[in-house]
């Protein structure tokens, strides 16, 4: 990706979509519509003029009360700190002041000192770095003493490992949910085990976050399994492993985790383990109806969870769910992108709308989920929510209000072949560049 324009894009064969020629994309979406104008609309429980409104269909959003940030004086700069090879992802743990970020050909390096000083950890002769494939997300416990990595193997797994039925060939691999004792700032390789392993049916779609939950628990976002429209169901159908966010309790002894009693179908599938031949994954679903989650977050405020879910053709959604939430929300895919029927859909059973949607004009084509800004450098930024776009190299934000964003506003920064955003132990937020290695800091202008 980083030597030639080409090497990192949408899979346009699978998707029946072609890519535009001048951009890094990771992240699978259609090509962006020849719209005059954006048009971002706010859609919790708020028409455009941001009146509160519910209708039968769709679950009212309670978006966090806190004051709104004074987004009009907002004045960032990006303060570049390294050049990396794909950087993808980062995360600190517990006591230590190193930055650990993920490269997405496998690598997981310290970034100390205002420098890359080491690596912790290499697996880029089990990774498949290809496309949207590769070494996609990682988190520390939050003691700090293991690292987990989700990444995407290679292999070609029987279609009936898939749902692609015998005959058929999972194109896509293995996607991999991975634990490592951590300690002196490396991973212990030796004490890797695989807490979950599916067999992908394609190779777009992956989804690719993990994070540690303010509960504790350990939370891990899958998309659809690929292939354009979601062809196969994965994502309304509880029994399949794809388009889900997950929600489980790692442990020290096969299989390897736990499901938590107040995951939403607890009682499901207790007969059958989650893996890569068919295993039943019902029981640790959290939340379903997810095209492509690439970046979510916990507000570490107030607990919230916030999702950037990828869109399909035109509309690209981020999604809220309250700390006080139960889990079980259906956000919709394939019957629904974003806020509006895909392909005749209409809104399904447990349906939960996006609380803010934006088109594919202006050149965006996939939404990169951020945070809410929880800093202290940055005081007009404070309780917003920064996000950007994988095409679309502007990145934004929007503060909240009762239930509706309001004031979305361009920060005027911009990071090309944005990837990823990140957050460090005192709240200050990170960008990373997939297209061209660069890791920039958001500081105050």
């Amino acid at each position: 990706m980083l030597s030639v324009l080409a090497v990192v894009c949408v899979v346009a064969a699978a998707c029946g979509h072609s890519k535009p020629p001048t951009t890094h994309r990771v992240i699978s979406s259609a090509t962006p519509l020849p719209l005059a104008t954006p048009t971002p609309t706010s859609t919790g429980t708020a028409a455009p003029t941001q009146q509160p409104v519910a209708t039968a269909s769709h679950v009212v959003v309670h978006a966090p009360k806190s004051p709104a940030p004074n987004l009009a004086n907002a004045s960032v700069k990006l303060t570049k700190l390294a050049t990396l090879k794909e950087p993808i992802a980062m995360a600190q743990r517990s006591g230590d002041p190193t930055i650990y970020i993920a490269q997405k050909s496998g690598q997981v390096v310290e970034f100390r000192n205002g420098a890359v000083r080491a690596t912790a950890l290499d697996i880029s002769s089990e990774v498949q770095d290809s496309g949207e494939q590769g070494l996609l997300g990682m988190t520390f416990s939050p003691k700090g003493d293991r690292l987990f990595v989700y990444f995407t193997g290679p292999g070609s797994p029987p279609g009936t490992d898939c749902g692609l039925g015998a005959g058929g060939t999972c194109s896509g691999g293995y996607d991999i949910l991975r634990e490592y004792n951590f300690t002196d700032r490396q991973a212990v390789k030796s004490t890797g085990h695989d807490i979950l392993k599916f067999a992908d049916p394609y190779p777009n779609h992956n989804g690719a976050n993990i994070a540690f939950g303010p509960d504790g628990y350990l939370y891990f976002g899958i998309g659809d399994g690929g292939n354009g429209g979601d062809p196969q169901n994965r994502a309304q159908n509880l029994d399949s492993e794809f388009g889900k966010m997950y929600r489980l309790a790692p442990s020290d002894s096969p299989p390897y985790y736990k499901v938590p009693p107040t995951n939403p179908f607890a009682s499901a599938a207790a007969s059958s383990t989650c893996d890569a031949h068919g295993g039943s994954c019902k029981a640790l679903v959290w939340a379903y109806g997810l095209r492509n989650p690439w970046r979510w977050s916990f507000d570490r405020s107030t607990k919230d969870l916030w999702i950037g879910d990828v869109g399909q053709n035109t509309w690209e959604e981020i999604d809220f769910q309250p700390a006080s939430g139960k889990g079980g929300d259906n956000y919709g895919w394939n019957q629904m992108e974003g806020n509006h029927p895909y392909n005749g859909g209409s809104p399904p059973a447990n349906y939960h709308r996006p609380i803010y949607e934006y088109n594919h004009s202006n050149g965006d084509c996939a939404v990169v989920g951020g945070y809410r800004y929880r800093g202290s450098k940055i005081h007009d930024l404070e309780g917003a929510y920064l996000f950007g776009d994988n095409c679309n190299a502007t990145i934004r934000a929007f503060g909240v209000r009762g239930t509706s964003p309001i004031g979305t506003r361009s920060l005027g920064v911009k990071v090309d072949g944005l990837g990823s955003f990140g957050q460090d132990a005192n709240g200050e937020l990170y960008a990373m560049s997939v297209g061209n290695g660069s890791f920039f800091r958001i500081d105050p202008a």
